[in-house]
């Protein structure tokens, strides 16, 4: 991987590619099914990217409100689909809804010479 390493606090990733940085809006989300079948979905802002998997702790639903829209409509947090739950973008935590407290699973994700890889 190149000098460019960001992530969102993951380090030591290395494995697939899944797509380019200039592919997801800015900010913004996309979905991944990753190899094993696992569903996740990577959030940027700026060069910053977070992975999560896509499942909302609360009853287990996709989060995205159709596909790779994962971000309120101001864009500063993710949220459900189903019960408009908020999660803080940085680390996944509930901050309002009927999963308070609660938080998404993180998937190990970084960026490597302009590319977003995933363990």
């Amino acid at each position: 991987m190149g000098d460019d390493l960001q992530d969102g606090g993951h380090r030591g990733v290395s494995g697939a590619v899944l797509c380019a940085l200039a592919d997801i809006d800015d900010p913004g989300g996309k979905g991944f099914v990753l190899a094993d079948g696992r569903r996740i979905f990577v959030i940027r802002r700026g060069r910053g990217v977070w992975g999560y998997a896509n499942a909302c702790p609360h009853q287990g639903v996709p989060l995205d409100w159709r596909p790779d829209v994962f971000l309120s409509l101001d864009k500063s947090v993710i949220q459900c689909s189903t019960h408009g739950a908020q999660f803080r973008i940085e680390d996944g935590e509930c901050l309002a809804g009927p999963c308070l407290g609660a938080a998404l699973r993180p998937v190990p994700v970084a960026l490597a010479d302009g590319m977003v890889v995933a363990s």
